[in-house]
């Protein structure tokens, strides 16, 4: 039977409600002016049955229930005119699309047939639908204000007279048709760079251009290009920008140094990872003649060179952060700030902007202070190094870096008595060859060394915000930018604790903020040595709030400080150099700035950071997928490390690789995700797999273009 001839002979079918709802919309869309009955509708509708015309009479009520509809005397309807349409932004996501409103509130779902082809990021006009039995609530796209800039990675389908981009989209489930003019050079099987110029409504393709020829697939420099241009991510500087900053004189004026605390003759150093480049911060110490120590914490000073509104400072903020891939840094500044002018490197003059205080013998403040200086570091050492003077108690400033841990280790003794949740995950890293081919796993592991940097930072963070938050009672705070971390989600954290609870562990789920703290605390160091304790740390810092950037000061939880900002990382996190302009600026006595200004440039730094985060995790999973290519058919010992509807991930015990058994290969029954219940379940014989039983796995297949791993599961 045709589709034309289905249709014909089930006209006095019944319809659903729901395609019912959708041909009223539509039909008084139409005819805005025109009023009408029920028996009306139905006759516009194509319905014919009594019991339709009786559901099309309740519709009706609902739709003027709604605003949708005006009931201009008893039983007749019309179009409301002044059922305003809506405005907000579309975003289109692998579970469905949504609308963000303007002003706040909830995501509100839309389906692909009533996107008109809106695309992530695209300003839209729409009206909201008629709200269904049992259904959250829906909008339809009326009209596409402003087009977003909407860009996608993919390979080349060049044909003889047309080339499509092949797209591996998480967010667009089309291919781009590219006119052969429209190649920028690109040739069959390149991975390129291709920008949405138009979507007709009635099309089923959209129509894009070329913007960049990445390379050839599968070859690292291309790969990691992708990966930042999926994200919308930079991954070349602007010759504008590269060429401003190699203006700025490297010379340091001697009244800017007359200006400055001098702490030249202080033994200060930097203590960084190994393969670091940017240095932006450093330690000094001395002994006062009271016996106390003099600490200071020396931070870059790069709003001395970055001007506000410069062509650097626009780039910086448009790019909020410095990103970090697993085998490059792509620079928030241009290379000359950021590893050489601002970059504290060793014997070398450096203008700073430094917390600096006073400590006793118990790591108790006495005092501190604020201020502009110039420093001079007299040693870069690698964490390691560091690590080796604290191990044997020898090398270079020994004494210095010794007294600086004895310090930092009381101090984060008394942070964790106070509150603080101690997150100490492992983070894996890879070993790479000089083509960027993984060759080999590893773990980093914070140790001492790192610790005492953190504590130092940590302290310093603290009080900068305390200096500006703190005020006297009856006095209202001046502008700031805050990092916050909001209380746990109790209905997450509920589900948290069932889950523990079956692996012989007890977590509150609600409680007072000292109670909830003290049982996240008790459980995860019970895990800390235990196989699982990566999986619980993981869990839980899901159930958790993100941090931010805001203006409106909550406090830190993780932390439990009551203030706390980033003032440490200027080089390479934007919300620092803001910190540091509004340090100066009310050091000096100035006045407030815009607080709405300021809560929107930190909404755009939380924002860039999560981009920048989902990108680095992208090159992990891609090196992840990599190395784990060459080892098709290798057995390993792995644990669930988590569930959704298309399948169970497996995280390899040795080498914490993680891919995911996908449900369509298991053959003994047919599997089911229990979202609340963190488990999958089999719906004939009722086997159950929870997150942290153990696999034994099997590499089965690797897809690069999606950064993807398959396992089979091994029966012991």
């Amino acid at each position: 039977m045709t589709k034309s001839k289905k249709r014909k002979g089930s006209e006095g079918a019944r319809m659903t409600k729901d395609e019912m709802i959708r041909r009223i919309e539509k039909f008084f869309k139409e005819r805005p002016t025109q009023i009408y009955n029920y028996k009306q509708v139905a006759r516009g509708i194509g319905v014919k049955s009594d019991p339709a015309k009786i559901e099309i009479a309740h519709i009706l009520k609902q739709m003027q229930r709604d605003k949708f509809l005006i009931e201009t005397d008893p039983g007749r309807f019309r179009r409301n005119p002044k059922k305003d349409l809506r405005e907000g932004v579309f975003q289109r996501k692998q579970g469905g699309h949504v609308i963000i409103p303007d002003g706040g509130g909830e995501p509100i779902a839309v389906k692909e047939e009533d996107s008109l082809h809106a695309l992530s990021g695209d300003r839209v006009r729409y009206s909201l639908l008629t709200k269904r039995r049992h259904h959250d609530l829906e909008a339809r796209v009326i009209e596409i204000v402003e087009r977003a800039e909407s860009v996608f990675v993919g390979i080349l389908e060049v044909r003889k007279h047309y080339a499509f981009l092949i797209t591996n989209s998480r967010t667009l489930d089309y291919d781009i048709f590219v006119p052969l003019e429209k190649l920028a050079g690109g040739k069959d099987g390149d991975k390129a760079i291709v920008r949405i110029v138009s979507w007709d409504p009635l099309a089923s393709h959209p129509e894009g251009e070329v913007v960049d020829i990445l390379g050839t697939p599968g070859d690292n420099n291309t790969e990691m290009h992708a990966i930042l241009a999926e994200y919308g991510l930079p991954y070349k500087y602007p010759e504008e920008v590269e060429a401003a900053a190699d203006k700025i004189s490297e010379e340091i004026p001697e009244d800017e140094i007359a200006r400055r605390e001098d702490f030249r003759g202080v033994n200060t150093f930097t203590i960084d990872p190994k393969d670091a480049k940017d240095f932006d911060d450093a330690l000094s110490i001395r002994t006062l003649d009271n016996g106390n120590y003099e600490v200071g914490v020396h931070i870059a000073d790069v709003t001395h060179y970055v001007l506000p509104g410069s062509v650097i400072d626009n780039e910086a903020f448009k790019r909020a952060t410095s990103v970090y891939l697993v085998d490059r840094t792509i620079p928030m500044l241009p290379e000359r700030l950021c590893n050489k002018l601002c970059s504290l490197r060793p014997n070398e003059d450096k203008l700073a902007f430094s917390a600096v205080f006073e400590l006793n013998d118990a790591a108790e403040v006495i005092n501190s202070r604020i201020v502009r200086t110039v420093i001079r570091s007299v040693r870069r050492y690698a964490y390691e190094e560091a690590q080796m003077v604290i191990d044997t108690g020898e090398g270079d400033y020994k004494e210095d870096i010794l007294k600086l841990n004895d310090l930092a280790q009381k101090l984060r003794e008394k942070r964790f008595k106070n509150g603080s949740i101690d997150f100490d995950r492992c983070e894996v890293r890879f070993d790479i060859d000089e083509t960027g081919k993984p060759i080999g796993v590893y773990f980093k592991q914070s140790k001492e060394a790192n610790k005492l940097i953190e504590e130092f930072m940590l302290l310093a963070n603290r009080t900068v915000a305390e200096k500006i938050g703190k005020v006297e009672r009856g006095k209202s705070a001046k502008a700031f930018v805050y990092r916050v971390h909001d209380l746990p989600d109790s209905v997450k954290m509920a589900d948290v604790s069932k889950f523990v609870r079956r692996l012989g562990y007890t977590l509150k789920a609600d409680g007072t903020r000292s109670q909830l703290t003290n049982s996240i605390k008790g459980m995860l160091a019970e895990a800390k040595t235990r196989p699982e304790a990566n999986l619980i740390e993981t869990i839980t810092i899901r159930a958790m709030a993100k941090a931010i950037y805001t203006t409106k000061n909550i406090g830190h939880y993780g932390l439990s400080f009551n203030y706390y900002t980033h003032f440490t990382s200027p080089i390479r996190r934007y919300p620092d150099m803001m910190v540091h302009r509004l340090l100066e600026r009310y050091l000096d006595g100035g006045r407030s700035v815009s607080e709405g200004r300021l809560e929107d440039a930190c909404r755009h730094s939380s924002d860039m950071e999560i981009i920048a985060s989902n990108a680095e995790r992208a090159s992990i999973k891609y090196k992840q997928a990599e190395y784990l290519g060459d080892r098709i058919g290798e057995v390993y010992d792995g644990t669930i490390s988590g569930i959704n509807k298309f399948g169970i991930y497996v995280e390899i015990d040795e080498n914490k690789c993680e891919g995911m058994v996908p449900f369509r290969d298991f053959e003994d029954d047919f599997y089911e995700f229990d979202e609340k219940n963190y488990c999958a379940v089999g719906r004939s014989f009722h086997k159950i797999f929870r997150l942290g039983d153990k696999m034994k796995i099997s590499v089965a297949r690797v897809n690069m273009e999606r950064r993807q791993v398959d396992f089979t599961i091994v029966e012991e």
